[in-house]
């Protein structure tokens, strides 16, 4: 069970956190799901419905032990933890054993696709070793980590991060449920004043909608959420089995988005903690400028 920490010192007590045991391999369990967490999203039903979910929490993953041992698990972890769109992800290596090796460290260091690909959700690493701290900030990967030296500055830089706009939406596995989800999209889109890009965001929510409807036929909660110049698509569904990869990676989710695929910068699959997916897409979304004003003579 996931246990919410009281220490004053980590947090203050407007905010809070989550703290994941995270045992290593050698240990009696190993921990390799995170357990399910309440995120405030609306329930889904037979109709469709819109709101709004608390994102203030920050998932703290404990990492001991030895690095090379769990290394994989933690970066599977971190997939689970992102999946359920918390306010950031901390994995605390405060207990690893200080024998890193340099492989470890890259490895450790590729967590940062997961923010360039995901952006608006921030992942800290807190390490007290020095020489992992510079390996993962010099690595390319690594540089869209936060790195710090213990866990409360790690949320407390994760929560001085900007905090995106995000909207969610219920849907039941309905025939009108690509349809419904345009028109949400399309809406949002308009409140934010990106109407540019309502016909290739709605394209794209169309595919990812109806990818869930027709394989995975459970309940859908659909986000968006626009941050850092990105705007984030995401579609959870409650079927346990992950899509295969078939005859390329456009192919991973069916043939109908290759669409996806072109339209986005980056889209995947993250593997949700309760047993289901969550299907993932992420397009540019530059503000329009500011026409200037006209001068009057």
């Amino acid at each position: 069970m996931v246990q919410r920490s009281s220490d004053p010192d980590v947090l203050s007590s407007d905010s809070d956190h989550d703290v994941v045991p995270f045992l290593t391999a050698s240990a009696t369990h190993v921990h390799t799901r995170l357990p399910r967490r309440s995120t405030g999203r609306p329930a889904t039903g037979p109709k469709t419905t819109a709101g709004r979910p608390a994102i203030h929490q920050v998932v703290v993953l404990d990492v001991a032990g030895r690095l090379r041992d769990v290394i994989q698990e933690v970066d599977e972890a971190v997939q689970q933890a992102l999946a359920d769109g918390p306010r950031g992800v901390v994995c605390d290596l405060s207990a690893m054993d200080e024998d890193a090796e340099p492989d470890e460290i890259e490895v450790l260091a590729t967590a940062g696709r997961h923010v360039r690909d995901w952006p608006g959700i921030p992942v800290a690493v807190a390490c007290p070793d020095p020489r992992v701290r510079k390996a993962l900030s010099t690595h390319p990967l690594g540089r869209h980590l936060i790195v710090t030296r213990s866990v409360p500055t790690a949320v407390s830089a994760v929560l001085a991060t900007p905090v995106p706009d995000v909207q969610w939406l219920g849907l039941a596995p309905h025939p009108t449920a690509p349809r419904a989800s345009r028109n949400f999209v399309a809406r949002t889109l308009l409140d934010w004043g990106l109407g540019a890009l309502i016909p290739s965001t709605c394209l794209v929510v169309s595919e990812l909608v109806t990818s869930s409807t027709i394989h995975a036929g459970s309940d859908i909660d659909l986000s968006v959420a626009w941050n850092l110049g990105a705007l984030r698509l995401t579609v959870r569904d409650k079927s346990p089995d992950l899509p295969h990869q078939r005859q390329s990676q456009c192919d991973v989710l069916g043939r109908g988005l290759r669409v996806v695929n072109g339209l986005s910068r980056a889209f995947g699959v993250l593997p949700a903690p309760d047993g289901g997916k969550v299907i993932w897409a992420v397009l540019n979304a530059v503000p329009p400028r500011p026409r200037p004003e006209a001068t009057v003579y």
